[in-house]
């Protein structure tokens, strides 16, 4: 079983090293890695974005409801 493994090893490394040899020299594959770093960057952004306007939102969403109870237990406690 050894035998069997370690050959799986050294095909499998020389196989890994074909494909990013080939990949690396390509030019296509070079622009779709640039393409898809550039997305992922700009999605990120946006994530980042999106967030803390959630939190902004959250947070004042947050103050009116403070001001709203504390109006109708200012009112309660006037009857």
């Amino acid at each position: 079983m050894a035998g069997g493994n370690f050959m799986h090893r050294v095909l499998s490394y020389i196989v890994n090293e074909l494909v990013v040899d080939r990949l690396a020299n390509s030019r296509s594959f070079q622009r779709f890695a640039v393409k898809s770093s550039k997305a992922f960057e700009e999605i990120s952004q946006k994530a980042l974005q999106r967030r803390e306007k959630f939190f902004e939102q959250l947070e004042e969403a947050s103050k009116t409801f403070k001001a709203e109870t504390e109006k109708g237990f200012r009112d309660q406690n006037r009857r």
